[in-house]
């Protein structure tokens, strides 16, 4: 681990990211540009004194998911965060590979719509990071691990997945989700993760298997959804996508009919999401 290399290459990636990169307002005390090392903490979900002992050259050497989090807190390029990890002394990561690291021009895009339900998912129905609105709206998806990343796989194995849809609606939500993994399976083919995804649920699920057999070619866009939120009640959402197809991400943003009830209902949510900051 190469602690002064690594220490500088943070505090130069932290002082070239403005507050407004990262959806910040600048406020009229601040006097330099850059972030301070409180904002990359808590934008990387970490202690100010863990983060101010790297840049320090003091305190123990990060994990890898220490350095997973500080990528995305500093929005780093994924050049950037492979070379954060060979500083510390890792391999490049295969998560790099995986797009499991968001693109910085869509964490941008991400970070002002923080009053908006919105989240960045990659091919496999992976949620790599969320608005507080879409916490609300759906949960924390970026907490699963293993197979369950993946809400595709969540769907057929835990029920726990369609409750916050209604019943008449899963068989639709069905069809779309296996669409949408037997591109990836066709894309990136046998010894991937879409195939380990696809085996697992091919011995778990009969309802999988048999959508499966029928081949399922994925809709184009993404239709408006139905949900059943256990605290607003019914909300009915249209969902619009940006999709960056270098890094096999797609930016979902949920938004309703103005002056809806669902509209009401997701201002609300709105508020629900700033208390979970």
């Amino acid at each position: 681990m190469n602690r002064a290399r690594m220490a500088s290459f943070l505090r130069t990636r932290r002082e070239a990211l403005q507050p407004e990169d990262v959806g910040l307002p600048r406020g009229p005390r601040r006097r330099t540009g850059g972030l301070r090392r409180e904002e990359v903490a808590a934008l990387s979900g970490m202690s100010t004194d863990y983060y101010s002992r790297l840049e320090q050259q003091r305190g123990s050497h990060p994990s890898e998911q220490m350095l997973a989090a500080l990528a995305r807190g500093l929005r780093l390029s994924r050049a950037e965060r492979n070379h954060l990890f060979q500083l510390a002394g890792y391999a490049v990561p295969h998560r790099a590979v995986r797009a499991d690291h968001v693109n910085p021009g869509m964490m941008r895009i991400l970070d002002r719509l923080h009053d908006t339900p919105a989240q960045v998912v990659n091919h496999l129905g992976e949620t790599l990071a969320q608005t507080p609105p879409a916490v609300a709206l759906l949960g924390d998806e970026t907490r699963h691990t293993g197979l369950a990343r993946s809400a595709h796989h969540r769907w057929f194995t835990d029920p726990r997945a369609r409750a916050l849809h209604p019943v008449e609606d899963h068989e639709t939500q069905s069809r779309l989700l296996v669409g949408h993994l037997h591109a990836a399976y066709t894309r990136d083919g046998r010894g991937s993760r879409a195939a380990t995804l696809v085996d697992d649920l091919l011995a778990t699920s009969t309802e999988f298997t048999r959508l499966w057999q029928e081949h399922p070619v994925p809709a184009g866009y993404c239709p408006p959804k139905r949900f059943l939120h256990p605290e607003v009640g019914p909300v009915e959402l249209h969902c619009q996508t940006l999709v960056d197809p270098d890094e096999s991400q797609t930016l979902l943003v949920f938004t309703a009919v103005p002056g809806s009830e669902s509209d009401d209902k997701l201002r609300l949510l709105t508020v629900i999401g700033g208390q979970l900051v």
